[in-house]
């Protein structure tokens, strides 16, 4: 049998072979791993109400988080308001607090306190003349991405969330915690759960927030000084599971919606200091970003807001946020689908409150309001009808609040929603009723939330966002057209040349009817 012989240009050639099989396997590596797509059962949406691939792109940090190897979710830099270079007078309003105004003017209540030589801040006078001083900043925030919008808002990626299997499952205090909300005994998986549904957010982030706060979701028995105050926020009025989540909601809420509509520029922190936002983040960070600073100085503010704060705890309960991903969460063409105005054909009714807070006074401006007819004022019974203003579901139906689900597919997060607030419990429809435009939802009342008088709170949102009603989106009713005028409450419905102002009380010039 004759031998092979194994020459030298036989041995070059396999090792040239055997090289480039290796290099081609790294390069399929790296690629797979810039190429990164979630497990099977992580899809997001497409504009269309379809599923779709979600790609992310990973790398990973020495502790663990993970760290972009390309920036999530990309924007556009926010183009932010210009900052007053000189001290304004501002002549107090009705409804005004020294902290709406230092919001608005984007300083800290300090200054405004120390400019004014004030003793007694809550005791502000209409008419009083305030010295506004100048905003100082001291530099600019970090631009890390912490969450995408979609893990923000209650919106499409929420529904197939298991809150009470998780939370049990992590056997921290939060799973058998208990708390008196309003005349009836709560849990707090449906504390979180009700909180989630009312302002809009998404239960994933009030959970991470508690941990990073208290360590309620995995810590059976957490600090003691955190049992009256898991947030953080130690204000008697504010005590208890129910009230702390509330306020983060909200203040969750003030900065994605204020980031939205790009009325941001400055971070004003605890401790009274400034900083630039980095116009690079996106409004889901706008939103944790601007919680913190609530609460925290500068040097405890930084820690929160950067890979090893709330990200860290993020990533530790439920994986890396930016799988979750969904965008976008409005479509670039999205139109309010046709409705009409919320009271009974021939009824005359007043238009009382023009665009605001569509839940809490950190939400978007998405709400506006209408008062049913009579002469009496207060909280008062009324047999006036509110009625549908379009067809579809009624998914829920409590504490004042009724939510109507105009897809009908039974998911409050996506499509069109409608919140008809303060309708009284007495002949209030049930969930589950399908019902037509004009079809009678209840009576309305002071039920639920605050109210001073008997009245109709009507808001919309898409995707779980809440949509403005004086911005982009326009809030049409019977061909009405819902306009603001930069401040809360105040604005018109515009319809063929006619205007009405809305205005509190019962007056010809805010009297409107179908």
């Amino acid at each position: 049998m004759a031998r092979k012989i194994i020459t030298p240009g036989i041995i070059i050639i396999s090792l040239v072979i055997i090289i480039g099989l290796l290099l081609a396997s790294i390069l399929l590596i790296v690629w797979n791993e810039e190429m990164w797509i979630p497990p099977s059962g992580e899809v997001s949406l497409n504009d269309d109400g379809g599923s779709g691939n979600q790609r992310s792109v990973l790398g990973s940090s020495a502790q663990g988080v993970p760290e972009p190897i390309q920036s999530p979710t990309p924007d556009v830099p926010h183009p932010l308001p210009a900052l007053r270079q000189e001290a304004e007078q501002y002549i107090v309003q009705p409804r005004d607090s020294l902290h709406q105004i230092a919001q608005s003017f984007l300083v800290s209540v300090d200054a405004i306190v120390d400019a004014n030589e004030i003793d007694q801040p809550d005791l502000l006078e209409v008419g009083q003349v305030l010295t506004i001083p100048a905003p100082k900043p001291e530099g600019t925030g970090p631009g890390l991405k912490i969450i995408p919008d979609s893990e923000l808002i209650y919106g499409p990626v929420s529904g197939d969330f298991r809150l009470a299997e998780f939370v049990h499952q992590k056997g921290g205090y939060l799973s058998g915690y208990r708390e008196e909300v309003g005349d009836r005994q709560m849990s707090g998986v449906k504390i979180v759960e009700r909180i989630a549904q009312e302002f809009s957010v998404n239960p994933r982030l009030l959970l991470a927030v508690l941990e990073f706060q208290s360590g309620w979701v995995t810590n059976a028995d957490p600090d003691p000084a955190t049992l009256d105050y898991p947030i953080g926020v130690a204000v008697e009025w504010r005590q208890g599971l129910y009230n702390q989540l509330a306020w983060a909601a909200d203040n969750l809420n003030r900065g994605f919606y204020m980031w939205r509509v790009n009325a941001l520029a400055i971070w004003i922190l605890a401790d009274g200091t400034i900083l630039y936002i980095d116009p690079t983040i996106n409004a889901g960070t706008a939103g944790v970003q601007h919680f913190f600073s609530q609460i925290y100085d500068r040097a405890e503010w930084d820690i929160a807001v950067d890979a090893s704060g709330l990200l860290s705890t993020y990533t530790d309960l439920f994986g890396y946020p930016f799988q979750y991903s969904l965008e976008p969460i409005l479509p670039p063409t999205l139109e309010q689908p046709q409705m009409q105005l919320p009271f009974e054909l021939g009824e005359t009714w007043s238009y009382t409150g023009g665009p605001h807070g569509g839940w809490g006074s950190g939400s978007a401006w998405a709400a506006i309001d209408f008062a049913p007819p009579g002469e009496a004022l207060g909280c008062v019974e009324s047999d006036a009808w509110v009625v549908a203003v379009a067809d579809g579901l009624i998914l829920r139906a409590r504490d004042g609040a009724v939510v109507q689900d105009l897809d009908s597919d039974g998911l409050e997060g996506t499509g069109w929603t409608v919140l008809y607030m303060h309708v009284e419990s007495r002949d209030r429809v049930k969930p589950g009723t399908y019902l037509q435009a004009g079809d009678p939802i209840g009576h309305p009342s002071c039920e639920g939330g605050v109210s001073s008088g008997t009245h109709l709170h009507l808001a919309r949102r898409y995707n779980g966002e809440w949509i403005p009603a004086d911005q982009d989106i326009p809030f049409v009713l019977d061909g009405w057209t819902s306009q603001g005028l930069g401040r809360e409450y105040d604005g018109y419905l515009i319809r063929d040349g006619q205007q009405i102002e809305a205005w509190e009380g019962r007056e010809s010039a805010n009297a409107i009817q179908r």
